[in-house]
């Protein structure tokens, strides 16, 4: 099956300048408003609801207004239809060196990231 990946890649690259500039407003178009994030922390599944995130970017300086580096690319595209896709991606909010595991889903409204589960390495 031939899927287009265009449209999944630009809600992939809006993702990746959202993170870097720590721009909210940009990310909570992207994201369905019921997403969440998931992580390990200290062995411990951490469930962070979309808005609490939103928040706590909207407070903290953004990598670009930091001036550091940007590296963030996109490591594989699964898609099963043309509705619903797995996203691999790597990127960075140094000390933080993220991979990003993105679900998105083709709604009425277009693309939409419904959840996010991640893990982190730091790095001097």
């Amino acid at each position: 099956m031939a899927l287009d990946r265009s449209t999944v890649e630009a809600v992939v690259q809006h993702y990746f300048d959202a993170v870097y500039e720590g721009d909210a407003d940009k990310l909570g178009a992207i994201f369905h408003p019921s997403a969440d994030l998931r992580s390990l922390e200290k062995g411990e599944l951490q469930v962070l609801h979309l808005p609490a995130w939103l928040n706590w970017m909207r407070k903290r300086p953004s990598a670009k207004a930091e001036g550091k580096p940007r590296e963030d690319f996109i490591v594989m595209i699964d898609r099963s239809d043309d509705q619903t896709a797995f996203i691999k991606v790597r990127c960075q909010l140094p000390p933080r060196y993220f991979t990003d595991y993105l679900v998105a889903m083709k709604l009425s409204d277009g693309w939409k990231i419904v959840s996010k589960s991640y893990r982190y390495d730091l790095r001097e």
